[in-house]
């Protein structure tokens, strides 16, 4: 009977703790239940009965227990994930998947890892994969794209050639490099085979030179990251 009594002590004091936060979990109404029905035998005289329905009550104390571990777990799983998602969504709509590709790529690749790990209910490693977004684009930054085109403006105003824009910051940030300009522009000049005959309003393009992102027409507003062939 001292077992019986010991037992079903331990069950309805955490019986108890337990139902005053989670009423409405199924294995704690069960472990409620069975620790009534163990009060009620204990009352009776019948200590037997009473301590197979204290042990029931454990079990299902220790499933609710569990049961709301889980639900811990995977509510911050959700959070973090939802977190993770909008992050990914800003880093998309601002080109970190073009201007920090190997942060972007690699917070894809745990996002989809934690989708995989959420699906298999595995939630504490869901969220670490989740966080893991969170930290790998922590310290990107909008970045104004590099100009895709710029339209030559009069002599008198810029000195506008092919030397000259070349070594603009936002162009390549190196006159040496003009002949990229030409060899792409070339064909859209009055006389393709003399360099020197730009015209203002030609409509130039700026070619590409190291994969970097370039977008928009140059616009003198905006204020652009020099070109870094190293970046």
């Amino acid at each position: 009977m001292k077992k019986a009594l010991s037992v079903f002590a331990v069950i309805l004091t955490g019986a108890a703790l337990f139902a005053v936060s989670y009423v409405n979990n199924t294995y704690q109404k069960l472990a409620n239940e069975y620790a009534r029905k163990a009060q009620s035998a204990l009352n009776a005289g019948e200590y037997e009965l009473s301590e197979q329905y204290a042990l029931k009550a454990e079990e299902n104390a220790a499933l609710s227990k569990a049961y709301i571990d889980m639900m811990l777990v995977k509510t911050d799983a959700d959070k973090n994930m939802s977190l993770a998602q909008k992050k990914i969504e800003w880093a998309k709509s601002i080109y970190v998947d073009k201007n920090f590709p190997m942060a972007y790529s690699s917070a894809e690749t745990a996002m989809e890892n934690a989708r995989r790990e959420y699906k298999n209910e595995d939630f504490k490693s869901a969220s670490t994969y989740a966080q893991q977004v969170l930290d790998v684009l922590a310290d990107v930054y909008e970045i104004t794209p590099l100009p895709q085109y710029y339209v030559v403006r009069p002599w008198e105003q810029t000195k506008d050639c092919y030397w000259n824009i070349s070594g603009r910051p936002y162009v390549y940030n190196d006159p040496r490099l003009w002949e990229n300009l030409y060899q792409k522009n070339k064909n859209s000049m009055p006389k393709p085979d003399d360099p020197n005959l730009i015209l203002p309003g030609m409509k130039m393009e700026i070619p590409s030179l190291s994969g970097e992102f370039r977008e928009g027409v140059y616009s003198p507003s905006k204020s652009y990251d020099a070109y870094n062939m190293k970046r």
